[in-house]
């Protein structure tokens, strides 16, 4: 039998393109927020193959084939099947969340995944934790190596949660012989998110504890995508810290804010934040401040080795945050209404959460409490 004629076979070439190569990629929390990023960008990426979306409710990726389902749900593993590469990122890190059920879905659901992936053949799990795992202290250095020490504790939100998940990443190659985890770790994340650290921006005046070295470094989250992208692709593996390149002093904040400091002596800073906690006035517990007080910036060296650069500036990501923030008030993590703020002023905010702290404080007192 003859060959085809070449200009039939250019026309076949042309209505039967190739079928896409590259990995099968789950993305967990899929509907929204970083996860509903990804399953986008992976979805228009021409080196994957295919984008599997799970979460509780269906996202807006069309492209994506959905299973709804919670993330521990050990059903999972059937949805996982045929996949290449898991990327968890159905994670509760709201600063309202009741912190026994966010950290029974964060540390079950992770599990939970990364043993289904195990059971459905998944080679790759990429999670997703913070750099804050390696803890603001005094003493870091500038910037902390990716392999530094975990020195955080579980004092600040939700981040006895991620050294958890940390823990489990680290046990699963070993649990599962095969599995790969690669784990990303961004720093301040900027775009659309609500945590202790970007509603400092929200107060009117920044709270600088005397005697603390604050610094400042961001990560947008296109440039966490992005990041994401390269750990799917095995561009990167073990694990690997995100964020914009350099940082910025606390007084290079300020000016480029415009918003002016108020200092207090660390004794009263950090008391009152843990007595405002205790009694409900705000989300956020004492050891959130230590993120605002000392280091924990990143260099990012294996992204930076693979080829991966960072879009964003420090600059750049401060002013999104500041342009997302305008218009909010928050005073030691606690969201006020515009009345309230306008009324109460800048110091006069503070003063007022400190004073409630002392009334509710003497009345148990008085009450035997």
């Amino acid at each position: 039998m003859s060959s085809p004629d070449p200009q039939v076979r250019a026309a076949r070439n042309r209505s039967t393109p190739p079928a896409a190569r590259g990995p099968v990629v789950a993305v967990t929390g899929a509907a929204s927020g970083m996860g509903a990023l990804l399953a986008e960008r992976l979805a228009a990426s021409a080196e994957i193959k295919q984008v599997v979306a799970i979460d509780e409710r269906r996202g807006d990726c069309a492209e994506a084939q959905w299973h709804i389902l919670d993330v521990r749900d050990p059903s999972i593993a059937e949805k996982l099947r045929g996949a290449d590469v898991v990327v968890h990122l159905a994670l509760d890190l709201d600063l309202e969340s009741d912190a026994a059920a966010r950290t029974a879905y964060n540390v079950r659901g992770t599990q939970t995944v990364l043993t289904a992936a195990a059971a459905a053949g998944v080679h790759r799990v990429v999670l997703c934790t913070s750099a804050m795992v390696y803890g603001a202290l005094e003493d870091n250095e500038l910037p902390l190596s990716e392999d530094a020490e975990l020195r955080a504790t579980a004092e600040a939100t939700g981040v006895g949660d991620l050294l958890e998940i940390e823990r489990l990443a680290r046990r699963a190659p070993r649990a599962h012989p095969g599995l790969n985890v690669t784990v990303l770790r961004p720093a301040v994340l900027v775009g659309g998110t609500d945590t202790a650290l970007t509603r400092y921006f929200e107060s009117p005046r920044l709270l600088v504890v005397a005697g603390s070295r604050p610094v400042w470094q961001f990560c947008h989250v296109e440039d966490l995508c992005s990041a994401l992208e390269y750990a799917v692709l095995e561009k990167v593996e073990g694990e690997v810290a995100v964020g914009c390149d350099g940082w910025l002093e606390q007084e290079e904040v300020e000016e480029l804010s415009g918003i002016r400091r108020m200092e207090l002596p660390s004794t009263v800073a950090l008391g009152a934040a843990a007595r405002l906690h205790r009694i409900g006035l705000t989300p956020s517990p004492a050891g959130d401040l230590a993120y605002t007080m000392y280091p924990w910036v990143v260099s990012g060296t294996g992204l930076h080795e693979a080829g991966w650069r960072p879009q964003w500036t420090n600059e750049e990501v401060l002013a999104e945050l500041l342009e997302e923030v305008s218009g909010r008030h928050t005073v030691a993590g606690r969201r006020l209404g515009r009345k309230d703020a306008t009324a109460a002023g800048a110091a006069g905010a503070t003063v007022a959460l400190l004073g409630a702290a002392a009334v509710v404080r003497r009345a148990r007192r008085r009450r035997g409490i």
